[in-house]
């Protein structure tokens, strides 16, 4: 298939892309390489798809709705999958007009077009930032009504926009709502990167609250692995892909030091208000449509994490986290 990726710099965008092009499929990508953060990651993860001879890329932002018109009147597009968007719960706060702009209009941008040119199918990455204040384990159908954070008040109107051309148009719609997702090439502003990151570094970690906050925390490998499952007919679903085994900060700071062979140096904050004090994704609708679960361990996952790492200290030590 034609397979549209937007956000195809991005940490999960680029893991299913390249997964995607590992089953041979044609992948078109698109990323406006922002300078959220340190724009050396998003060049080293598309450098890695442009060494597929089945990947076509295109640097431009999905709010901008000529600029994608041009390239789907270019390909004959049969899913699209949109990655694309600003994250992070406390940058929001800061700036949450892009948030709005980009979460929102790029999604209902490629809503737009994929009724103009007749795709069938698409896939909306959103969070579990959604849940925020509500009974675990998260399941979908809960009333997610109440958005605490710019950021997931702006997931929320693309999940909105997402059903209403499934009611219009008939587009079959998949939406994920991502669990605390880390790995190889992660993001910079995530927890555990940035505690790998600064542990090597001998440098002091911060911790908002005290560690005993809990996430499900999720691995990449089994994020892309879910995301492309859903490339199939399902009609209109909102799918939780998280590890369903939350684990503490204090854990995950236990086992970087295991792996790295190094002490944290850790200095507690006041935990911000716009955070979630624990997450954990009941994943029993992904079991029974995708048959999918996760296959990593946190244990796993962070050792794979931190050969990474090691493998790539040589310019990752100089990036800005």
């Amino acid at each position: 298939m034609n397979i549209l990726v937007t956000g195809c710099a991005g940490f999960i965008g680029s893991k299913v892309a390249e997964n995607l092009l590992k089953e041979n499929h044609f992948v078109i990508g698109i990323d406006n390489m922002n300078n959220y953060y340190d724009v050396r990651l998003k060049k080293f993860r598309v450098n890695n798809l442009k060494t597929y001879d089945n990947f076509t890329f295109y640097e431009g932002d999905i709010e901008n709705k000529d600029f994608l018109e041009k390239i789907f009147k270019n390909h004959k597009i049969d899913v699209v999958i949109n990655e694309a968007a600003r994250a992070g719960v406390r940058a929001s706060i800061e700036n949450p007009y892009i948030y709005m702009t980009t979460n929102a209009i790029g999604t209902l941008n490629l809503l737009e077009l994929m009724v103009k040119y007749n795709i069938e199918k698409f896939i909306l990455a959103s969070t579990s930032s959604l849940y925020a204040g509500l009974k675990m384990p998260f399941t979908e159908d809960l009333p997610v009504n109440t958005p605490i954070s710019p950021y997931a008040a702006s997931k929320k109107a693309a999940e909105s926009l997402a059903y209403t051309y499934h009611y219009l148009y008939d587009i079959d719609v998949t939406i994920f709502r991502y669990f605390t997702v880390y790995g190889p090439a992660g993001r910079p502003d995530m927890s555990i990167f940035r505690f790998i990151y600064k542990i090597l570094k001998n440098e002091e970690i911060e911790v908002y609250g005290d560690g005993s906050q809990s996430r499900d925390f999720t691995y990449i490998d089994d994020i892309a692995r879910g995301t492309i499952l859903g490339i199939k007919s399902l009609g209109y679903e909102i799918i939780n892909l998280g590890s369903d085994s939350p684990h503490t900060l204090k854990e995950v700071i236990s086992l970087i030091e295991k792996y790295t062979g190094k002490k944290a140096k850790i200095k507690y904050k006041d935990f911000h208000k716009a955070d979630m004090k624990a997450t954990w994704a009941n994943i029993e609708k992904a079991k029974k449509l995708l048959n999918w679960e996760p296959k990593t361990s946190l244990e796993e996952g962070i050792k794979h994490t931190v050969e990474w790492f090691y493998k790539n200290w040589d310019w990752v030590k100089d990036i800005n986290v």
